[in-house]
């Protein structure tokens, strides 16, 4: 019976032109029809405003709305149809399908999409070891494995030419292959959401929806669905954390690399310089932002998400977790012989994370703010159907 489906969608897209739908594409498209005639959690969040301004769902609506979650659960425990209802309505689950689909979908180069279904937690652990023992490897060979360096210089072990010749392509190639799968993104749903530029109240708008989470509330300022019906706050706080947590982290980076070629002042940093204060800072907040999305993707309710992505979702908050956990280790143990090992290990752990957050779940947040720009812009634009936002 499903591949008679499949077949059937086939052709009835071939017949009209359009691209035709995959499976989950097409199961979000018919619960986005019975939500279409409900409406009922339209004040819940984005998503149900910019689906009432379509009478069709095709693909590029479909990958708009399904960035357009924040996979809240909110709209799950208020349905009337959800399961065991016999129209079996659940809109996070289905949003999550899509979604994942959409980052393999975008991905470039497009061959390496795959590896969206393969960044699990255990291949993301594995990389990490694999290059901190390779970097094990060579500091063993020079003999500076063990032993506390004078003033706690890494760059008696690593040359600085050496780490950025190692961490300069990684860190330009996560760039570049995130910025090109965002602009086919971008391509794609524009036509579906009105081709007209964004404005600045627009991208304001957006802006402050990305940076505080809004829709991480669940339409009524609780909070989100985790294990079960009760919302909580605590996805949006630990989202909080880890977001300017790893960004404080990378402004500490870049700050020290204006420090190293604008004025000369080379590296190890000490308090109270800004460097290592928004570093501690954000490895604090990193931590503790990481071990609590850890907890609560471990007792979220399989029903309030796509249980096949857990494993990728646990890999990147794992790196993200020993990113910052090694990262203050190694600040703590300066002077120690442990030094060149911590070093080594943290180094091989950020290699890691940067390798694969073009192919993790880091990618929702990129499109998951391109998504909210659009729906900026979209809202703006009278209803062609003459309905209110």
């Amino acid at each position: 019976m499903q591949q008679l489906e499949a077949l059937t969608r086939e052709a009835r897209a071939l017949a009209s032109g359009a691209p035709a739908l995959t499976a989950p594409e097409a199961e979000l498209a018919r619960q986005m029809q019975i939500c279409n005639a409900c409406r009922y959690c339209e004040g819940f969040c984005a998503v149900f405003p910019a689906m009432t301004r379509r009478l069709e769902f095709g693909k590029a609506d479909l990958h708009y709305l399904a960035n357009l979650c924040h996979n809240c659960g909110a709209c799950l425990h208020a349905c009337q149809y959800a399961p065991p209802h016999a129209f079996a309505v659940n809109v996070p689950q289905s949003m999550a399908q899509v979604r994942v689909q959409t980052y393999a979908d975008y991905a470039w180069p497009p061959a390496l999409g795959r590896l969206y279904q393969r960044n699990g937690l255990v291949l993301s652990l594995a990389l990490a070891a694999g290059l901190a023992f390779f970097l094990l490897l060579a500091l063993a060979r020079q003999g500076t494995l063990w032993g506390a360096q004078p003033g706690g210089n890494f760059y008696a072990l690593f040359p600085h030419n050496l780490l950025v010749s190692l961490f300069g392509p990684v860190f330009l190639w996560a760039v570049l292959a995130l910025g090109l799968g965002l602009r086919r993104f971008w391509r794609e749903v524009t036509p579906a959401t009105g081709a007209q530029p964004a404005s600045r109240p627009a991208m304001f708008e957006a802006s402050q929806n990305a940076l505080t989470l809004r829709y991480l509330d669940g339409g009524h300022g609780e909070g989100c669905h985790n294990e079960d019906d009760a919302p909580t706050p605590m996805r949006r706080r630990a989202h909080h954390l880890t977001f300017y947590g790893f960004m404080l982290c990378l402004a500490a980076t870049s700050l020290a690399t204006v420090y190293h070629y604008a004025f000369g002042w080379v590296a190890p940093y000490d308090l109270p310089s800004l460097p290592k204060v928004l570093g501690a800072a954000g490895g604090v907040s990193l931590l503790l932002g990481t071990a609590a999305l850890f907890h609560l993707n471990l007792r979220r309710h399989p029903a309030h998400g796509d249980a096949a992505q857990r494993p990728m979702d646990l890999g990147f908050t794992a790196l993200l977790f020993l990113t910052s956990a090694t990262g203050l280790a190694l600040w703590l143990a300066r002077g120690t012989p442990a030094l060149p090992v911590l070093l080594a290990v943290h180094l091989g752990v950020v290699m890691a994370l940067f390798a694969t957050l073009p192919y993790g779940k880091f990618a929702h947040g990129v499109f998951r703010t391109a998504a909210l720009i659009r729906y900026a812009v979209e809202k703006r634009i009278p209803s062609a159907l003459g309905l209110p936002d």
